[in-house]
């Protein structure tokens, strides 16, 4: 005989047992009350009740005598214990649980019919399938999503339910480049703006959905992508008692991530206020062709006194490619996803697999005539492996370009001079958009190859007038204080401060600097150099032939004194490489040089 004693101290609720029952395994013997929970004692094997030592209502103590039993041999003839399993379609289920279901019930495109239609009818995608598009299959955890609009006061919770779902504003975290890269590796907070609800504005509760994501990604260093489409602050929210709503701690918290995760901002359609705000904060703004950002919109422009507008006039993507805002301009919303992943692919790690042009074309890139221009951005597709070269801000500052891109598999950063504009002179806006490329790889740890063919900085009262001297400064701030390895590579002129600049403030500063045998080199261009250094000689000749032939040998004299292989053997560049090595070169350091301890950001110049 055996007696059951009680785990826990409580009151008797149920007695289901009497003596002389026979109970099956798992069978309820009673049931006790204990700190307004209800715990089920059962029976452990096939046994006969012999004597029940308690009552109803009986208030006992842990340890106490329950009931004695006697334990019989099991029988082929007793029934197994029902195992628990969920709910199969169409048996009837909990309530609480149906109820989650009709909620969840709004959320999905294929429930909301006529806001789908209305937005594909734009030729654009909602939010929830930009989402599916951006994250792997089955891996987009979302956050918040029963939320809806503060406005319980003017508005029934059905009304809210239907027409606001997740308040406007999907939240959550999904891998991005899983297959590439690993689950852990490919970890993304992602925030859709829900332009089908509301306009897509910013509200109470999207706002509290918005901070919890960012703090979670700051916390755990997750990467962020935001789709910013909409306008600002929502106005009829009427469930909390808020003046002004400036207390919001949204816009700094996404701001503070800026330099310690990767930040990818996504505009497409109409992109104002409090939308443009977190978009401009971003690491990199990729904005489709339809796309109008702005800070104030339409209604905030005429609430100002200034005039009519409509929302297409105002920050349309021809504009804002050209200035600077948009780094990257696509085509659709397609595209512009299928770019974000190849951009956070960057940050993400190396890969294996990979291929390359043939680089002996490399040997023929530069025309024979010194003077004559090239296509600089097809020498970076020939260096950098095959399809990885991703263009930021190609619209703006066109004396420089700046590109992600691989070699070998390695993410790294890629500037360039373009001969194409100016002869490669760096004007401000060009060394505006290095320095903040610079920023970018030295933040997360991408080491920077420059590829140098310019005749200095450019210059001219007119230039001087656009406050060149500080916009050109930012790039020696950054190049001095590169934790990121820096390699330099001269392809054909290296003049003056501009090329120390493209150099990180001095041809010493990179791990290497190496220059093909097309390099030239000198403290100022050599016809300059020529006219100033020699202008008395000049002068003595009279202007004609004999002039001019002077002039001819005093240049050919210094671009011998200057090529690459005199600078070479002065120990001012460290190597004069075949072209077709290039790749090579930058393998073997890449995989020596290592990334230093994160700095103090100098202070920007401007």
């Amino acid at each position: 005989m055996k007696t059951l004693k009680s785990p826990l101290g409580g009151t008797i609720d149920e007695l289901l047992v009497a003596p002389g029952q026979t109970v099956a395994p798992d069978t309820v013997l009673l049931v006790v009350q204990s700190m307004k929970m209800f715990y089920e004692i059962r029976a452990d094997k096939r046994a006969r009740i012999i004597a029940v030592d308690v009552v109803t209502s009986e208030l006992i103590a842990e340890g106490q005598a329950l009931l004695r039993l006697m334990e019989l041999n099991e029988s082929e003839t007793d029934p197994p214990a029902a195992p628990l399993r969920m709910a199969e379609p169409g048996e009837k289920v909990r309530a609480d649980l149906q109820q989650l279901r009709d909620r969840l019930a709004f959320l999905p495109d294929d429930m909301r019919h006529e806001a789908v239609a209305r937005r594909h009818a734009l030729g654009m995608r909602t939010a929830r399938e930009n989402i599916a598009d951006l994250c792997d299959a089955d891996s987009f955890a979302e956050y918040g999503a029963l939320a809806v609009a503060a406005q319980r006061r003017r508005r029934s919770l059905d009304d809210l339910i239907r027409n606001t779902p997740a308040d406007g504003m999907i939240t959550g975290i999904g891998n991005i480049n899983g297959d590439q890269f690993g689950k852990d590796a490919s970890r993304c907070v992602v925030m859709a703006y829900d332009a089908t609800v509301l306009a897509g504005t910013q509200g109470l509760y999207n706002h509290q959905k918005t901070d919890r994501l960012l703090e979670i990604a700051l916390r755990h260093r997750l990467p962020v992508v935001l789709f910013a489409e909409g306008g600002g602050g929502r106005p009829g929210d009427t469930d909390a008692a808020i003046v002004a709503g400036l207390h919001v701690a949204t816009f700094g918290s996404y701001a503070r991530l800026s330099g310690k995760v990767p930040v990818v901002g996504i505009a497409a359609g109409r992109c104002f206020a409090g939308n443009a705000a977190l978009l401009g904060c971003s690491d990199v703004i990729i904005a489709t062709r339809n796309s109008n950002i702005g800070m104030g919109g339409p209604a905030m422009i005429a609430g100002g006194g200034l005039g009519q507008f409509t929302p297409e006039q105002i920050g349309p993507s021809q504009f804002q490619g050209a200035n600077g805002v948009i780094d990257i301009l696509v085509d659709d919303e397609a595209q512009a996803t299928s770019v974000a992943k190849h951009y956070l692919s960057f940050f993400q790690g190396g890969v294996n697999r990979w291929t390359c042009h043939d680089q002996s074309s490399l040997r023929d890139a530069l025309p024979a005539n010194r003077a004559q221009t090239y296509v600089m951005r097809h020498i970076m597709e020939l260096i950098a492996d095959t399809d990885s070269l991703l263009e930021l801000r190609g619209g703006f500052g066109q004396g420089i370009l700046t590109a992600l891109a691989r070699i070998e598999g390695r993410p790294l950063g890629l500037i360039a001079n373009n001969p194409l504009h100016l002869g490669g002179a760096i004007d401000a806006d060009a060394a505006d958009k290095s320095s903040r490329f610079l920023q970018l790889c030295n933040a997360h740890g991408l080491p920077v190859v420059s590829l140098v063919d310019t005749p200095g900085f450019m210059v001219g009262p007119d230039v001087e007038a656009k406050a060149q001297v500080r916009h050109v400064s930012r790039m020696f701030l950054q190049g001095a204080n590169l934790r990121v390895p820096f390699f330099a590579v001269v392809l054909r002129k290296g003049y003056g401060l501009g090329a120390m600049a493209m150099t990180g403030g001095g041809f010493h500063v990179p791990v290497a600097t190496v220059a093909w045998p097309s390099g030239e080199f000198g403290a100022m261009g050599i016809e300059g150099a020529a006219r100033l250094g020699f202008s008395k000689e000049l002068a003595a000749k009279e202007e004609g032939p004999e002039r001019e032939a002077l002039f001819r040998s005093l240049v050919d004299q210094a671009y011998e004194q200057g090529k690459a292989i005199n600078m070479a053997s002065a120990l001012e560049i460290d190597a004069v490489i075949d072209p077709a090595q290039t790749r090579d070169w930058l393998t073997k350091g890449l995989m020596s040089a290592k990334t230093g301890e994160p700095k103090s950001p100098p202070i920007d110049s401007w």
